[in-house]
């Protein structure tokens, strides 16, 4: 019986951890969709737009710091995409902690060395217009606005089809 809970468990594990590129029941948008547009802090003192990032490459990630699945995926994002476009003019990153403000951010950014934007998204006001549930979730944008890339989760097989995307859509630029 043992045996058995623990092949359970494992599969179970296993499914949660995997990265999905399909739409689940929790992803409100889909691609081709223009993304909803919304306003947040892009530090304590300043609000920005989504609109104001038009004409770039847009990735936006939601997250939490409780998030493990998260935290795997951060020094991939901070070696595999940050450090490698931050200084492309035609890009720009965003990682919005759901349900978590700047005193949980700010701590966790510095803590860990990450250099990309890592903003609050207190009471999901900015998640809830992509999804209902489920993080890490990762969403690319084109110059338009529009959405090209969606995943939930994470895994080696889906990063990597998120940096060939952004290496694809960036390297022309």
């Amino acid at each position: 019986m043992k045996k058995y809970l623990l092949i359970v468990a494992l599969a179970i594990s296993s499914l949660v951890a995997t990265a999905q590129t399909e739409p689940r029941a929790s992803t409100l948008t889909k691609i081709g969709d223009s993304a909803p547009d919304f306003t947040f802090n892009i530090d304590k003192d300043k609000t920005a737009s989504l609109k104001d990032y038009r004409s770039k490459i847009v990735l936006l990630n939601f997250w939490a710091t409780w998030c493990p699945p998260c935290r795997e995926e951060f020094p991939h994002v901070q070696k595999q995409i940050w450090e490698k476009f931050k200084n492309n003019p035609k890009f720009a990153l965003f990682a919005f902690a759901r349900e978590e403000g700047w005193d949980k951010v700010l701590p966790f950014k510095e803590s860990n060395k990450y250099t990309f934007a890592m903003l609050p998204d207190e009471g999901r006001k900015i998640f809830k217009l992509f999804a209902t549930q489920d993080i890490p979730r990762n969403i690319v944008l084109d110059e338009n606005g529009k959405i090209l890339y969606q995943s939930v989760g994470y895994s080696d097989k889906e990063f990597a089809e998120l940096v060939t995307l952004l290496e694809s859509k960036l390297s022309a630029k």
